[in-house]
């Protein structure tokens, strides 16, 4: 009998899969909300450095903030992504730091969805993130708390904040993946519009005559017309766009579907967590671990496409306002920090996101891809802790020491 021929994902045995708890470290934690299991880890103030994980330095603060940090993780990544900086924001904090992983990512639980599925709150859904965030707060036994977002994990901190904004004392936002509207455009857009009417109603009150008058009612007429057939047209675009929809969720939930996934993470996972990276030559075989590891959790790749679904399909009302516009809403003290040299989400939205955000810091670290927390992890501590002393504390009562 021949050998069985392996079915390998980033070298990863698609036969040999285990549950989430089995792959579990001796630090990992699962914390069940709303039917979900989410993997978390906690580092507490104080904790033994050689305890776990790997650590790049070790903060000092004299005058220590006091206050729990949360932090979020972007698309494709988990708790791992923070094993660097997890014990030292904790010692800059003086109070417990806590990374849990997102429903699709790392080791928190898959939950299979069908059509039908009539849950209120779907856990693969950004909404999801936000109360989840929430109540890893109140685990933390604590009124409020700074949140530190990366990239997409950037979006679960935003929400949360309009979500409970007494409940977050800051935020820290990593690469952030929040798309920051160009200075000008809204206000040139309304300006224009503001002139046509004015012009407009001064053309009308210059000719108060009746050909002007049925003119303008054949106009008015025509218009209400135009409307009822744009109308129309938008109901069948509507209907259109409803059964594209079903059918493409439909096909992302075929098995063809989840072999497509395997294969794109076979041939691109590990070339991606490369060029996230400035120098992607830096990228040790430690970090394609961890990185990789959850390839190994069962219902991997149909936790991804069920995320993929719950964007396509996010049910938020219309009235909703994007967070992109709101973000001129935020009043609590923001650090926005960012690579010189990230090819994912480029520094130039990441400056312009701190300019849309008032009174927010913006810091750009040199020689740096996507992940300061990760590869420039000395850097991303050092700004992270100046900041929270000038938000918090006396900005010369810190000291920031490089490990041995």
């Amino acid at each position: 009998m021949p050998p069985r021929r392996r079915r390998l994902v980033a070298g990863i045995d698609q036969d040999e899969l285990l549950d989430p708890d089995a792959l579990a470290d001796p630090d990992s934690s699962f914390y069940e909300f709303n039917g979900v299991r989410v993997h978390h880890k906690v580092c507490a103030h104080g904790e033994d450095e050689d305890s776990g994980g790997q650590s790049s330095g070790s903060a000092v603060a004299r005058s220590q903030v006091g206050l729990p940090i949360v932090l979020l993780h972007g698309f494709g990544a988990s708790v791992f992504s923070w094993s660097r900086v997890m014990r030292p924001l904790a010692r800059i904090a003086g109070a417990k730091v806590l990374a849990f992983d997102r429903p699709a990512f790392g080791l928190t639980s898959r939950t299979r969805r069908s059509g039908d599925d009539t849950k209120p709150l779907n856990p693969y859904s950004m909404a999801f993130s936000a109360m989840a965030t929430l109540a890893f707060i109140d685990q933390l036994g604590a009124g409020k708390a700074v949140l530190v977002g990366h990239s997409a994990g950037c979006l679960v901190a935003v929400e949360a904040y309009f979500e409970a904004p007494e409940r977050v004392a800051a935020l820290v936002l990593v690469a952030p993946a929040i798309f920051a509207p160009r200075k000008g455009e809204k206000e040139n857009s309304a300006g224009e519009q503001e002139g046509a009417d004015k012009k407009e109603s001064d053309d009308n009150n210059a000719a108060p005559n009746p050909f002007a008058r049925i003119w303008g009612g054949f106009l008015g007429m025509c218009m209400w017309l135009a409307g009822l057939v744009l109308k129309l047209v938008m109901a069948v675009q509507d209907t259109v766009r409803a059964l594209s929809t079903k059918v493409l969720v439909a096909f992302l939930r075929s098995s063809l579907a989840a072999s497509l996934v395997r294969l794109i993470m076979d041939k691109f996972g590990v070339t991606g967590v490369r060029n996230a990276w400035y120098d992607p030559s830096k990228v040790t075989d430690h970090v394609i671990q961890g990185y990789t590891k959850p390839l190994r959790s069962k219902g991997w790749e149909t936790a991804l496409l069920e995320y993929t679904i719950s964007m396509i399909t996010d049910t938020s009302p219309k009235s909703r306002v994007p967070v992109s516009k709101r973000l001129s809403e935020i009043s609590c003290p923001v650090l926005v920090v960012t690579g010189d040299t990230d090819r994912l989400v480029p520094a130039s939205n990441a400056e312009r996101l701190a300019r849309a955000i008032p009174g927010a810091t913006l810091e750009v670290i040199k020689n740096c891809g996507h992940l300061p927390q990760e590869e420039r992890a000395e850097e991303f501590l050092s700004v992270v802790e100046r900041f929270l002393q000038r938000a918090f504390g006396t900005p010369d009562e810190h000291v920031f020491q490089a490990a041995v």
